[in-house]
């Protein structure tokens, strides 16, 4: 491929945080990629965030420290920033520019593509289908995650939304058919990046996971970059190999906050909590990019994770990731003080595109059903536990009373699992009916007659009428 033509400039009038403001600069553009020199020399890559008259604003992605306003040369390529792409990413652990953290070569692809990826047609884009098994009990059976669906886990501070994300990561596949996971971790501490790659690795080693890692001193501009990094060799994976393909992304809440510090030393007009008016369009521009296109086998799929600051769920971030994703899954605090992994909020917890990927033909007939069941009677269970606190339980009727057991007994071996336990889907739907049978048959309404007669096997407590 001919390298783009260079222009080069070195009128440096200013250095602001991450940026470079750019003086006496002719036929540069928006987001076209730039080589920076340093007097020492140095290297290091930036990105036009701006351009007016002869005034260029650049951000430099490795930070501007020790960048003065003399001996700085800035070349501009022509074009915006392109990585190579290829299945050369698979096995491989990175930071988030893309560079080896893992001691090998620079990763080399087939062929190079622009971070900012490609806007899908929305007339090409085909109805997301099929399920991704991720071996969690919660998710699968309540929320299934359907290929080409974005599906955030809504977490707080303190949970750990992390450690089910790389649970996801490790187990998730779309049965018999080839299956990859992108992971892009974004400010993540040292001990957390560690926790990653060490529980990472097996899939890692087996070539079917890319890694890419941004902690919390790497420069803030490089978490701006790095889930675009992810997305684009997904896209790659997915659309040209054909394969199905999972991003983990983590957190986007650090993501978030990367734009709006960005945002502020551009001097632009704030909006909500300081955030750029410009928030939506931006999330939007990386989960848009989730997907199938009509014709082509691969998918891609998204599981942004995002904290919620004092877990207001009406703070932008997730507000805004609520209005473009179809659905979520929220982390509950009480059920984590619990000892319950992972704390899913099964009633606050929803998946849009569940009945396009379960069900017959797709995972058992008398699946979606089943999850409607156990979701209504956790809401009964709910009920009946407000009324035993103001009555107390000996109050009960003997049908509330089977409803608190049920609701004990879905967290203690429904909902709780070990950090490592990948349970298939034929075990997480026939412990369902274990959990649901501990009520009445009269009470499964939602269930028809012949997957009754198949599964259920009513469970009677001591001292309680059949």
């Amino acid at each position: 491929m001919t390298p783009p033509t260079q222009l080069e400039f070195c009128d440096v009038r200013q250095v602001v945080g991450p940026l470079v403001v750019l003086k006496r600069v002719e036929g540069v553009g928006w987001d076209e990629f730039a080589q920076v020199r340093l007097p020492s020399g140095e290297t290091r890559q930036g990105l036009v965030l701006e351009v007016d008259e002869d005034t260029a604003v650049v951000q430099i992605l490795q930070g501007t420290q020790g960048i003065g306003l003399s001996g700085v040369r800035l070349a501009f390529e022509g074009r915006p920033l392109h990585i190579p792409v290829g299945e050369g990413w698979l096995g491989r652990v990175c930071d988030g520019l893309g560079q080896p953290r893992d001691g090998g070569p620079p990763v080399f692809g087939e062929t190079l593509r622009p971070v900012a990826g490609a806007p899908m047609n929305p007339v090409a884009r085909a109805t997301p289908s099929e399920p991704v098994l991720t071996g969690v009990s919660a998710i699968d059976a309540l929320t299934t995650l359907v290929r080409g669906q974005k599906l955030p886990i809504f977490s707080v501070a303190g949970l750990p939304h992390l450690e089910l994300a790389t649970q996801i990561a490790a187990q998730a596949h779309a049965g018999d058919e080839p299956f990859k996971v992108v992971f892009a971790g974004m400010g993540l501490s040292h001990p957390d990046a560690a926790a990653v790659r060490d529980v990472l690795e097996e899939r890692a080693a087996a070539g079917e996971l890319t890694l890419f890692l941004n902690t919390a001193d790497d420069p803030v501009i490089e978490r701006v970059l790095t889930p675009r990094l992810a997305l684009t060799v997904a896209e790659y994976l997915a659309f040209v190999r054909g394969q199905h393909v999972l991003v983990v992304v983590a957190d986007m809440t650090s993501y978030a906050e990367a734009v709006r510090e960005v945002s502020a030393a551009r001097g632009e007009v704030p909006g909500r909590r300081a955030y750029p008016g410009y928030l939506y369009s931006d999330l939007a521009s990386l989960y848009e990019r989730c997907g199938r296109i009509a014709g082509r086998p691969g998918s891609v799929t998204l599981v942004p994770v995002l904290t919620m600051p004092g877990g207001d769920i009406t703070h932008p971030v997730p507000d805004l990731t609520g209005y473009i994703t179809e659905g979520q899954i929220v982390l509950s605090r009480s059920l984590h003080e619990r000892g319950i992994f992972p704390p899913v909020d099964v009633l606050g917890s929803l998946s849009r595109l569940m009945r396009k990927g379960a069900g017959p033909g797709r995972t058992r007939p008398e699946h979606v059903d089943l999850a409607a069941q156990l979701v209504a009677a956790l809401a009964r269970s709910g009920q009946a536990a407000d009324l035993a606190e103001l009555v107390g339980a000996a109050a009960l009727t003997e049908t509330d009373r089977r409803y608190l057991g049920f609701a004990k007994v879905f967290e203690g071996t429904f909902l709780r699992q070990r950090i490592d336990e990948a349970r298939t889907l034929d075990q997480t739907l026939d412990l369902a009916w274990q959990v649901i049978s501990m009520l009445p048959r009269r009470e499964l309404a939602m269930l028809d007659h012949e997957a009754l007669d198949s599964h259920y096997r009513e469970v009677v407590p001591d001292g309680a009428s059949p």
